[in-house]
């Protein structure tokens, strides 16, 4: 039984929400049972080096960095390849309203496993990014001459032919991608956990592919309207926006 109620609401509109309610709280425990899979995945593979990136250090300069030094004492590390690679004059917008939303988050999230973004650019041109859209929180990790994009599909390199004519590719045409990648401690050894693969799936009709839809509020926000997404897709700025 559902006991709220609304000014003026009729009793067709009650039942129809009572009904959304009950798909929604199925929804929910979806989500909660998806999450335990996730969590309970067998060892995945070990990582093939110990990838080094470049950050800013001690005294705003730059120092090369191992991924076995981002764990700190955590267990677990996230890394966000962002699309912001040297063919491009701005960063992706999709990426950015995300981490828009996520750097707020990054100082929470860090309590529990470290939160880093790691793109192809210099780690100048990332930091003034940063200072730019006024990201206080968020790590950035320059990725520029290593191969940890590549293996980990921060960029398409490493697509198989079906999967670069399933996304209308043609030979030698590669660019960056957004992905999440997991990476946990095992031992002496460092294990990849899980990454966001649906980035890479087949799309349904009329649907982007929702692979950040769960750590991207701008949507589920949306999603409550009923507007609903639409053709909507964020923009770096908007007119009479005020920064």
């Amino acid at each position: 039984m559902h006991h709220l109620t609304f000014p003026n609401e009729n009793a067709d509109y009650r039942e129809a929400r009572a009904a959304l309610l009950d798909a929604e709280i199925a929804l929910r425990r979806q989500i909660e049972a998806v999450a335990a899979q996730r969590r309970a995945l067998p060892p995945g593979g070990a990582v093939p080096e110990d990838y080094a990136f470049e950050r800013i250090g001690a005294y705003q300069r730059p120092e090369t960095v191992r991924l076995s030094e981002l764990f700190g004492d955590k267990s677990s590390i996230i890394l966000q390849s962002f699309m912001f690679g040297p063919e491009r004059d701005m960063p992706c917008p999709g990426c950015t309203h995300m981490l828009d939303a996520i750097d707020g988050s990054a100082r929470h999230v860090g309590q529990r496993a470290p939160l880093y973004v790691v793109a192809k650019s210099p780690i100048a041109r990332l930091e003034a990014w940063a200072k730019e859209r006024r990201w206080p929180h968020l790590r950035f990790l320059s990725d520029v001459e290593g191969r940890y994009s590549a293996d980990y599909f921060g960029d398409t390199r490493r697509l198989s032919a079906a999967k670069r004519a399933e996304r209308g590719m043609g030979e030698g045409e590669d660019w960056d991608e957004t992905i999440f990648n997991v990476f946990c401690k095992d031992g002496d050894a460092i294990r990849h956990h899980w990454a966001s693969e649906m980035a890479y799936a087949p799309e349904d009709p009329g649907q982007h592919h929702r692979a950040g839809d769960l750590v991207d509020p701008l949507w589920g926000l949306l999603d409550m309207t009923p507007e609903g997404r639409g053709n909507f897709f964020p923009s770096l700025s908007y007119e009479g926006e005020r920064r």
